[in-house]
């Protein structure tokens, strides 16, 4: 089954790629509000998970976090990082620059050394607020799953207007601070190939990587059920190819499998 996640607080949970994660979910607790309709997506397709409950307001969003960090502190095992995840793209939260200013400040307070990360598919960068907001936290997780437009067509399948070269130059503005986020997967979807993993996609992708050089890359394949059916898994042998190919252009990679 997909999941639809608690709201504004979830977890601890392990993450893959980031440790003990404590969870911000900006987005309502019965439902899905994104951006894009990733095939491949946890929560489901966004026809099928309309949400009818509303979103938290910032007021909500820092009483929880300060509940569950006092909570957490008692307990005395804090969380390695506070990632905004959840259900759907957190930056479209009105209020989304002005919570990630709340957040760091309880996490000064309750949890020091925790990292604060922002897990976002890159749409809403262009705007002002949201490139502000993400310059501040110490992750800056970005997707970009090709540079194909055909691909983020059929398997990303943004809901408005999505200029590819402009979440590109959005990216290089971070000057290195963030870190690219891409899925590599194998398959079908209306009887067309997602396959990614071939040089076609992999070679122009690398190129573009090297001109918004991030801080690092993040790749990763399907580790959940999938709302889409004929979705599979891009190999170990695959992720570790590309990840080699990242390293000897000078570029920190890692992969989750």
């Amino acid at each position: 089954m997909t999941v639809i996640f608690p709201s504004p607080v979830f977890g601890p949970v392990h993450s893959r790629r980031l440790g003990v994660s404590l969870g911000v979910n900006l987005l309502p607790d019965d439902g899905k509000i994104c951006t894009f309709d990733c095939i491949y997506c946890e929560c489901g397709f966004n026809a099928e998970r309309r949400p009818h409950n509303k979103i938290p307001t910032r007021e909500q969003v820092v009483e929880a976090l300060e509940c569950k960090l006092k909570e957490m502190q008692k307990e005395g095992v804090l969380p390695d990082v506070i990632t905004f995840a959840g259900n759907g793209e957190p930056t479209l939260h009105p209020d989304f620059s002005h919570i990630i200013d709340d957040v760091l400040r309880l996490r000064d307070t309750y949890s020091p050394k925790a990292k604060v990360s922002v897990l976002s598919n890159s749409s809403m960068i262009v705007r002002e607020s949201v490139f502000d907001a993400l310059m501040k936290v110490d992750n800056n997780i970005l997707k970009l799953d090709t540079v194909s437009a055909d691909y983020i067509s059929l398997v990303d399948r943004p809901v408005s207007a999505y200029h590819l070269d402009d979440i590109v130059k959005g990216m290089q503005r971070f000057n290195g601070h963030c870190i690219v986020q891409t899925m590599f997967m194998r398959g079908e979807f209306e009887g067309r190939s997602v396959d990614n993993t071939g040089d076609e996609f992999v070679l122009p992708w690398i190129e573009t990587v090297k001109r918004i050089s991030p801080s690092s890359v993040m790749i990763y394949t399907i580790d959940r059920e999938t709302p889409a059916s004929g979705l599979k898994k891009a190999t170990p042998e695959q992720l570790d190819r590309i990840v080699e190919m990242l390293t000897n252009e000078g570029i920190k990679a890692s992969a989750s499998y």
